[in-house]
């Protein structure tokens, strides 16, 4: 979508913003209006109206800025962040109160009718009661301080999800073989280098055999990862470090002068996965050896429904053993739904990212929502058909809103292990 299309949307979002603004405002009137403190009053309905009304007008600022700007920063994040939390907490007061003015409205007609009048007065009509106004303030606090937390501590709390996976065809040297994945850093959101070290700091201490990296390193330019080098080429492993390229990886989001000018950024970020110490698999393979028995790595570029496809699996299979016990690197899972759970080379094992598992929802045992599923089939975790397997990260880093709620950043270990007959 062109810079045009955005600002129509983000346009009528802010002149929804304001209307919601004046339907909150006559609720917390209502809310507040026995209140013995007349200043009380004031600090509850005129500073929510300041703050909100502040909070959109700033973001519509940062978003002319960002129109200018290569990519969007941390600062574009945050406005866009605090603009949903209060448009969503809103949003639900609204709901509230409206569904009770439509009772309150059918009421009137009813009180109307029964007094054979000919037209509705507000005579008619209850007044608004006080305790709905008390429930949509309950209700709406709940995504306001969810999102809050999101913000502040939920972008940061890094999860271990370690996942043991059985394979009749596993080489015996690597039986208890461990693969520690990140996927989806999206080192051009963060804004806090001490906690994202914390998420390394958990990583190097599996000590894995190996270490790979998933795509999405940056959300469109090369130098987003530069100050966070030297952090993540701490991640060492054994049998090596590897990685691949995501749909953002490429700069495809933003606006670049020439088409020179994003190849020179795409050759630089691959430059980068060398300063990283990562070796990037660009539609290739290699074989992994150990105690005399191998295992073969394969890498892919970006392939995914409705974004770039530029992987090629048939270029990296080239030269594969079909026997060969294999791992594939692909950024999207829906290159496995479409082209890899099928394909006759027989891919044990794919490790993707890419969703985010939308950055919030619901995981608890025996349950799990978000509102990315709709858009994926596989979106977080094991997946598994006729023997192969998929693993989707839930990614380490966030993109757009500053946060993540109930779908937490993800270090991911994977321990093959051979199925005992």
């Amino acid at each position: 979508m062109h810079r045009g299309g955005f600002l129509r949307i983000f346009l009528t979002l802010a002149a929804i913003s304001f209307l919601f603004d004046w339907y909150v405002f006559k609720g917390l009137r209502t809310l507040t209006n026995n209140w013995r403190s007349s200043i009380a009053r004031n600090i509850v309905c005129r500073g929510f109206l300041i703050s909100s009304v502040g909070v959109t007008v700033i973001f519509l600022v940062g978003f002319g800025s960002f129109s200018t700007a290569k990519g969007m920063l941390p600062f574009h994040e945050w406005m866009l962040s605090l603009f949903i939390t209060f448009f969503i907490t809103k949003l639900v007061f609204v709901l509230v109160l409206f569904l009770s003015d439509i009772g309150r409205a059918a009421a009137g007609i009813i009180n109307a009718i029964n007094k054979h009048k000919d037209s509705i007065s507000k005579n008619y009509i209850p007044a608004r009661r006080q305790f709905i106004s008390e429930l949509a303030v309950l209700l709406a606090a709940f995504p306001f301080f969810g999102f809050f937390y999101a913000m502040f501590r939920g972008k940061y709390d890094y999860r271990l999800h370690k996942q043991t996976i059985y394979f009749d065809d596993l080489p015996e040297a690597f039986d208890g073989f461990t693969i520690t994945q990140l996927s989806d850093i999206h080192s051009g959101s963060f804004d806090n280098i001490h906690a994202v070290q914390k998420g390394i700091d958990l990583a190097k201490a599996q000590k894995s055999d190996l270490f790979v990296f998933t795509g999405d390193l940056v959300n469109n330019a090369a130098w987003e990862i530069e100050p966070y080098i030297a952090n993540f080429s701490q991640l060492k492993a054994p049998y090596g470090q590897f990685s691949i390229l995501g749909n953002h990886d490429y700069g495809g989001y933003i606006h670049w002068d020439s088409e020179a000018e994003k190849a020179v950024n795409l050759n630089k970020l691959k430059e980068h996965h060398k300063d990283l110490g990562y070796r990037l698999l660009l539609d290739e393979n290699l074989e992994i050896e150990k105690n005399g028995q191998k295992i073969t790595l394969i890498g892919v570029q970006n392939w995914g429904r409705g974004f770039i496809q530029l992987g090629d699996l048939d270029k990296a299979l080239q030269g594969v053993d079909p026997k060969a016990f294999k791992i594939l690197l692909s950024h999207d899972p829906t290159h496995w739904e479409e082209q890899v759970r099928y394909n006759p080379a027989n891919i044990q094992l794919t490790l993707s990212g890419h969703t985010h598992g939308a950055q919030f929802g619901v995981e608890v045992d025996g349950f799990r929502w978000s509102p990315v599923q709709y858009r994926y089939l596989d979106w977080a975790g094991l997946a598994h058909e006729q023997g192969r397997y998929l693993y989707v990260n839930r990614g380490f880093g966030f993109l757009a809103f500053s946060g993540r709620l109930g779908i937490w950043p993800e270090i991911t270990v994977i321990t093959l292990k051979k199925k005992v007959a």
